[in-house]
């Protein structure tokens, strides 16, 4: 029996001097800023396309289905809370229709200047939106991709499938599993 339980990792605070941008218009959706979670100096980026929910209607904290898949395989991979950073491609939740491309390409600054400022060692992207904004290629894909690194923009970089698709599509499991092992196992070769 697995002794996994997921938890709410600590939200990194969204720099005051951006708090109430309004650069791509997501800030119309009534969704707050995330700017990323876990640890701000962990080795592993880790690029999704936007924040899910943090919490409830009630306003009370959740983990919501996408942090419980990451989390429970990168436990089962070897990989602990402290060697991640979640961060995103928005940074706000869209909850509306949105010009999709000038938003990402728009968000895609603070991305870049969250780089700058943390220097990861690795890179993984989960799902094709956070893959084609990364790569810069509108048909780059997770399937085609996975499962190898690639030097992008710089960082080492691989890609998995996003946690959703994995909870909607149980057989993508093993796949995302072995991704994430993969991640761990270029962690552990650097850290030798």
């Amino acid at each position: 029996m697995s002794t996994f339980c997921p938890e709410l990792w600590p939200e990194e605070p969204t720099p005051d001097n951006l708090e109430n941008c309004r650069e791509c218009g997501l800030y119309q959706h009534g969704s707050r800023m995330v700017w990323g979670e876990g640890n701000p100096e962990a080795p592993i980026m880790v690029i999704l396309d936007n924040p899910g929910a943090r919490e409830d209607r009630q306003g009370d904290p959740v983990v919501c289905g996408t942090r419980q898949t990451l989390q429970q395989a990168a436990s089962e991979a070897g990989l602990k809370k402290d060697d991640l950073y979640v961060t995103y491609i928005l940074k706000r939740r869209p909850v509306r229709a949105y010009n999709k491309d000038e938003v990402r390409q728009t968000c895609m600054i603070h991305l870049e200047q969250q780089f700058v400022e943390k220097k990861p060692k690795l890179v993984l992207c989960l799902g094709n939106v956070a893959v084609q904004s990364f790569f810069r290629n509108p048909e780059a894909d997770v399937k085609a991709l996975r499962g190898t690194w690639h030097n992008v923009q710089g960082y080492q970089t691989t890609v998995a499938y996003h946690p959703l698709a994995v909870r909607r599509r149980p057989n993508l499991w093993s796949y995302f599993l072995h991704d994430l092992e993969f991640v761990a196992e270029g962690y552990h070769h650097l850290k030798d």
